[in-house]
């Protein structure tokens, strides 16, 4: 929806899915102008700004809820509790999940719920929550994690996971371009902040 609107506005775009360490990394080496994070910090429990480092900018984004995403009226996943849910998908040889690619913030949240165990499926990598929700609602996979607006959007069920905090790091040289002037003004608008709560963002 942000990149729809620069996009309108007559700023040129181009959006590369490389995950949150991915688009970290591509800041700390400057060959991006921004990148959209959600890095869990272990040490301190809190989100993407203890993860900066010299030359780079945060700037806040808003909240969003990871969960378990599945088809509705599975007796696997459907009124059973997240463990549960977990528990009943990896025990069951027919239960297939749809896994997300190494370096997203996703991918750490799975290998943290999982722990050692690694069902049908672990190995198919997708690269965006819309991935996830569509191998699940076409029937090429029975569940994943993704966010809940997305899940929403394809008609799917979900169990919460954990709310997360989804911001944007910038190179602090490249702050001033018109650009990401503008991106920053999108992200500051009254009107676009009610759009983004209406999609079912938390926005602070």
């Amino acid at each position: 929806m942000l990149i729809g609107k620069l996009m309108r506005g007559g700023i040129r775009t181009k959006s590369l899915y490389v995950g949150s360490m991915g688009g970290l990394a591509a800041c700390k080496r400057g060959e991006c102008d921004i990148a959209g994070v959600h890095l869990l910090d272990p040490a301190s429990g809190e989100y993407n700004r203890p993860l900066l480092t010299a030359g780079l900018s945060l700037v806040p984004g808003y909240g969003r809820m990871q969960g378990l995403v599945h088809r509705c009226a599975d007796p696997r996943f459907d009124g059973r509790s997240l463990e549960e849910a977990v528990a009943a998908a990896c025990n069951d040889a027919e239960s297939v999940m749809v896994n997300r690619n190494a370096g997203s913030g996703t991918r750490i949240l799975i290998d943290k719920l999982l722990g050692t165990r690694r069902p049908p499926g672990y190995g198919v990598q997708t690269k965006s929550h819309n991935a996830v929700a569509a191998a699940i609602a076409q029937g090429r996979a029975d569940w994943g994690v993704a966010i809940d607006t997305v899940a929403a959007q394809y008609g799917l069920g979900f169990i919460p996971l954990q709310q997360e905090r989804y911001d944007f790091v910038v190179p602090t040289e490249r702050l001033a371009r018109p650009s990401v002037k503008a991106f920053c003004a999108l992200l500051n608008d009254s009107k676009i902040r009610d759009e983004l709560r209406a999609l079912g963002f938390r926005i602070d």
